[in-house]
């Protein structure tokens, strides 16, 4: 088996697609334009998909009450400052920037809606199949 999708219950689909669209660079894969208004994005690879959708009537996960660490979105930078400071103009907030050890460097945002969004800029990236 190989990995498809994850998908999150979301208050505003359609208007949480469209920020990661236009500020993190991810691309409408489908995307359903009547509730629960389901979409697809894909990453700038077209290997990873998130599915957003807005059903009022299953739980919602209050993101921005639950620590980053429970669930974040992962994503590489080579820009990682300049990255955060594009991101906080979007309407993103800090939660913690982390250098690390081997001299990489680990930002914690939350986007406008509390879903948590880190930055990547790693000394050794993560090898890709």
């Amino acid at each position: 088996m190989k990995f498809e999708h994850f998908a999150l219950n979301v208050p505003d689909a359609r208007a949480h697609a469209a920020w990661y669209v236009t500020h993190v660079g991810f691309t409408y894969a489908r995307q359903q334009s009547v509730a629960p208004y389901t979409t697809f994005l894909a990453d700038d690879t077209g290997r990873t998909v998130v599915e957003l959708y807005s059903n009022p009537g299953a739980a919602m996960t209050d993101f921005s009450s639950q620590h980053p660490l429970l669930f974040h979105f992962a994503l590489v930078s080579t820009a990682a400052p300049a990255d955060r400071a594009r991101l906080e103009k979007a309407g993103a907030t800090l939660f913690v920037e982390a250098p690390q050890p081997d001299g990489s460097l680990l930002i914690m945002l939350r986007d406008p809606w509390g879903v948590a969004l880190q930055l990547c800029q790693r000394t050794i990236p993560f090898p890709l199949p």
